[in-house]
């Protein structure tokens, strides 16, 4: 009798650890539509872009003493009206505001080439569209990379063809003074230290779940010893 309520014991503490050890059933993730804060650089940068780059290659058609100077100025200005589209449709999609107007830098910029004429506007001209380009194309891939919204990485897909092409454009002039371009502001570092990369590449289970395990194998062990003294001492 003793033996059958040890066996009985034995088998409803079983259960409970396997119970226990049970993965949780998978919950499905929320839609990803908030936004954090590079989303919005990456709106706004694209907006300010075709705001102040139309108008510059407009300029470029009527000042540019260049023909190729003239004819990459319409083809920037007309990308950008389609670009400036696609991000406003973004941004009533998201339910997000985007700029009007350029900012005071971006209107310095149009202001300097309305003053300038020939050979001077050509480079000008150059210089700031080459300059702008090469500053929001990290970003643009930096946001590719992390984003959790659909339409945003949709954009940045979209975005990342028109930079590229209007760079390969400007540069295409031969006006390009690459010594005189700023670097490159790359995003912060991530965590790399050696606890992050073994955590993200091991695959296994949170710090947590394995001292859960631990627990409960050890308290399974020592169950099995417990009934394998009692059912010792009543044989």
């Amino acid at each position: 009798m003793a033996r059958r309520s040890a066996v009985r014991c034995l088998t409803a503490l079983a259960l409970i650890v396997a119970a226990a050890l049970l993965p949780l059933p998978a919950q499905a993730a929320p839609a990803p539509t908030a936004l954090n804060a590079t989303d919005t650089m990456l709106l706004n940068g694209v907006r300010l872009a075709g705001l102040w780059e139309i108008p510059a290659g407009q300029m470029a058609v009527e000042r540019g003493s260049r023909p190729r100077v003239r004819e990459i100025g319409q083809m920037i200005a007309d990308q950008h009206v389609k670009l400036d589209q696609l991000v406003v449709d973004a941004a009533n999609r998201l339910g997000a505001t985007i700029p009007a107007t350029p900012t005071a830098q971006q209107q310095g910029w149009l202001a300097e080439m309305q003053k300038a004429g020939g050979a001077r506007f050509d480079q000008i001209f150059v210089d700031r569209l080459r300059a702008a380009h090469g500053k929001i194309f990290p970003v643009i891939g930096a946001v590719r990379a992390g984003t959790r919204n659909p339409v945003i990485r949709t954009l940045a897909d979209q975005a990342n063809v028109f930079v590229m092409n209007h760079m390969k454009l400007l540069e295409s002039t031969g006006l390009v003074r690459y010594d005189r371009l700023a670097p490159a502001a790359l995003p912060a570092a991530q965590d790399t230290s050696m606890y992050a990369l073994a955590r993200a590449n091991s695959g296994g289970p949170p710090a947590g779940s394995v001292v859960l395990w631990v627990v409960l194998v050890c308290t399974l062990g020592m169950a099995l010893g417990m009934t394998a003294h009692i059912l010792r001492r009543r044989a």
